[in-house]
């Protein structure tokens, strides 16, 4: 009785400083949201193997099919769907003319860029799963209503709200990656979800291909927006009916395996969610030098010799290799429990294919070779995941981690606003403006994570530092990247290897929403 009594006063307390905090936004200390319902319960609780590896399963089969749904059929397709119409007569139709086209392209990136931050804060303060949800929702709509622009104003402005809604997907898609698992299962789990740009790519191709030869009263590019637009609207409420805001409220758990489900990613040291913006926490963003930059691959086979539809056949295994490279990258760098081993590995072929691409001829007996740079060049889409979640992983503090997300994705819209114009049309065969960008940017971008690995590494070491003189232990192993201790053939737990000294982190501030930098049992990822 002593200790319900205990816990419920603790649950009071956190409910009374969350709702302080809320309403005052100004505040020195708020608790994770996982801890409202359950008080001090996830950080106590110990779980075994079989219980982790059984909550891992069910989160596993609601969570995962949901984002891939969203990053497949809604985002990417719909986000597209210009690309796949442009076959189909959408620039003679309209009317194009000039660069009008390559504008239509640009101003869903413009747009992300502008909403970017809006959204950023949005995604904090608002439950992230409705708030995906109505932008999925709005999204679908846009697209479907682009079937009656019969100019390009209207085209614009549909491409325009197209960009708007879209800019929340790829922040919540990694805020929600973060808040179900733990750092070793999340490299894998977002490139799933990022490598369905590749599957895409192969299916929007039939896809529109199958439905641009539909013959009525509607021309081939209204059909193909249209039922784009309808597919996206109805299968958006799949987000809301399946896909919980967090852990806490998931109904496919029980209160059991929600306490086991957060105590799984104690030793992320990222909590789940914080529904409080603070400040303090973006001003520590913008004083980080780890911030990262973004930058966009734009490639192509014009200049090939290729036909149209040959290139789309291309398109087909080319988008096929890229998924296999996303998967390959995650694989490597979970096993490796390291990333910036795999981005320096992943930038060698794109430099030596477009090296080689400056070099190479353009005359039929060059085709082979071409289309081999072609694919050298395709190793980049794999270091897209392990740069998502290095970011991730080593961000910690709700709004920081939300906000960083932000910055990245502004990064990559300023880079799919220019890569494009870098290649233009005066410039074909040989492209060279475009390769010579393209070659320096994955350059710098290897340089970038050597130079990132060390100064996590020193990062690491200023928190060991800082451990000692709190008097805790100084050298720690990082539980989020490990294997979850197996049952040996005789029953007992096997062991996790352990350098000399090195102990296993406590973890005491795992659901505090301090940020990386504050809280020191937070190890950085290299």
């Amino acid at each position: 009785m002593a200790n319900s009594e205990t816990a419920n006063g603790t649950v009071r307390e956190i409910w009374l400083q969350f709702a302080v905090a809320t309403i005052s936004g100004h505040f020195k200390f708020v608790w994770d949201a996982a801890l409202v319902p359950f008080g001090d319960v996830p950080n106590r609780r110990e779980i075994t193997p079989e219980e982790s590896a059984r909550v891992l399963r069910k989160i596993d089969l609601w969570i995962v099919p949901v984002v891939l749904l969203v990053h497949l059929l809604l985002l990417l397709l719909d986000k597209s769907s210009l690309s796949y119409t442009s076959v189909f007569g959408v620039v003679e139709e309209t009317g194009l003319a000039g660069s009008q086209y390559s504008l239509l392209n640009s101003i869903v990136y413009v747009a992300q860029l502008v909403w970017q931050p809006i959204t950023s804060y949005l995604l904090v303060r608002l439950p992230i799963v409705k708030y995906l949800f109505f932008n999925v929702l709005m999204w679908g709509i846009v697209v479907a209503c682009t079937s009656a622009a019969t100019n390009f104003k209207g085209l614009l402005a549909g491409r325009f709200f197209l960009g708007i809604f879209e800019a929340t997907a790829a922040p919540a898609l990694i805020a929600i990656t973060q808040m179900w698992w733990r750092r070793r299962e999340q490299t894998m789990r977002l490139a799933m979800w990022v490598s369905m740009g590749g599957v895409a790519g192969m299916v929007g191709s039939l896809l529109s291909y199958s439905l641009g030869r539909i013959h009525g009263p509607l021309r081939s590019y209204q059909i193909i927006f249209l039922f784009i637009g309808l597919l996206t609207v109805g299968l958006s409420p799949i987000i809301l009916f399946v896909l919980p805001d967090s852990p806490v409220k998931a109904k496919f758990l029980s209160r059991d395996e929600k306490i086991i489900a957060l105590a799984r990613l104690r030793a992320n040291n990222q909590g789940t969610e914080s529904k409080v913006w603070k400040w303090d926490q973006v001003g520590e963003l913008i004083v980080d030098p780890r911030r990262t930059s973004g930058s966009s691959s734009f490639s192509s086979t014009r200049g090939f010799g290729f036909n149209q539809f040959t290139t789309i056949l291309f398109n087909i295994p080319f988008n096929a290799f890229q998924v296999l490279m996303m998967l390959f990258a995650a694989h490597l760098s979970t096993r490796l429990k390291l990333k910036w081993p795999v981005i320096l590995g992943f930038t060698i072929p794109p430099i030596a294919g477009s090296a080689a691409l400056l070099c190479l001829g353009r005359g039929p007996g060059t085709r082979g070779g071409l289309l081999a740079c072609y694919y050298a060049l395709s190793f980049f889409a794999g270091i897209h995941p392990v740069l998502y979640t290095w970011c991730a992983q080593n961000t910690a503090g709700h709004t920081k981690k939300t906000c960083t997300i932000g910055v990245i994705v502004v990064a990559q819209c300023a880079g799919n606003i220019v890569g494009p114009l870098l290649y233009r049309i005066q410039d074909e065969p040989y492209y060279r403006r475009g390769l010579i960008s393209n070659l320096i940017c994955w350059v710098v971008l290897a340089l970038l994570a050597l130079v990132t690995a060390m100064y996590l590494a020193a990062c690491n070491a200023r928190h060991a530092a800082a451990r000692v003189r709190a008097g805790k232990v100084g050298k720690i192993i990082d539980m989020s990247l490990e294997r979850e201790p197996q049952r040996g053939a005789e029953g007992g737990m096997r062991e996790i290897e352990k350098d000399v000294g090195e102990k296993d982190a406590t973890n005491e501030q795992a659901f505090s929403d301090l940020t990386d930098m504050r809280n020191e049992d937070f190890i950085y990822v290299l």
